[in-house]
């Protein structure tokens, strides 16, 4: 451990104050990545659960060493783990066609509250090494992401077609490319004007035949109204 902080161990008027600053400047700054991506949980959401469960983790010490509360000091740090799974929740969503959006953000918000619970104990070096590491994944380990994500054997794409024979020269695309479909959805277009019927494939893909070549001739593709990849 750093020596630095010997004098920021026991619990007094400096060491709550420095632990809420590190708590406060910890969570901003992971929530400064989400907020520049324009997540439902930013820079003021992460700073308030980091500072949250700082709290709670030096409250427990507080009645503890102070007030001779004589119970289990990790028992209200153990309930902020397990209550920021409601919180997490609520940023996961699944889109209309089938997208899962927030597992990220929820996860970041999950650590964040670890980082906070590292900080109210006085585990600086944790805490800050975790913020660290935190901000190393979301803008380094994003790139190699998205890197391996181009080269994916399997895709999901989500299409919108106007009849039956869009779908079909869709088929004949597939079969022309040697392209095996893993699973396809269907669901029928509403009775009325401006509903298409649409179509979510997962594909296996193979080497001569890549993720944006591949939305870019189903676009072309007669009776193809709009492709995207999930």
């Amino acid at each position: 451990m750093l020596t630095i902080f010997d004098g920021l161990r026991e619990v007094s008027l400096l060491s709550v104050a420095v632990r809420m600053c590190l708590a406060v400047a910890c969570g901003g700054i992971i929530g400064m990545e989400r907020e520049y991506k324009r997540r439902p949980a930013g820079f003021r959401t992460h700073i308030l659960i980091c500072l949250g469960a700082a709290m709670t983790t030096m409250t427990s010490q507080f009645l503890y060493l102070y007030m001779n509360y004589f119970t289990d000091m990790a028992r209200l740090g153990a309930q902020v783990v397990a209550g920021m799974g409601f919180i997490g929740a609520g940023t996961i969503i699944v889109t209309r066609r089938q997208r899962v959006k927030g597992l990220t953000t929820a996860a970041g918000l999950w650590t964040a509250a670890i980082v906070g619970l590292c900080l109210g104990a006085g585990f600086y070096e944790g805490g800050i090494l975790a913020t660290a590491l935190i901000l190393l994944a979301e803008l380094i380990f994003s790139k190699l992401e998205y890197r391996m994500l181009e080269n994916a054997p399997e895709i999901n794409l989500y299409m919108e077609y106007t009849d039956r024979s869009g779908l079909e020269n869709v088929l004949k695309l597939y079969r022309e490319r040697d392209l095996k479909v893993l699973n396809l959805e269907i669901t029928r277009a509403a009775g009325g004007e401006g509903h298409n019927a649409c179509a979510i494939f997962t594909l296996r893909l193979n080497k001569r035949c890549r993720a944006e070549q591949l939305v870019t001739e189903m676009g072309a593709t007669p009776g193809v109204i709009s492709v995207e990849e999930l």
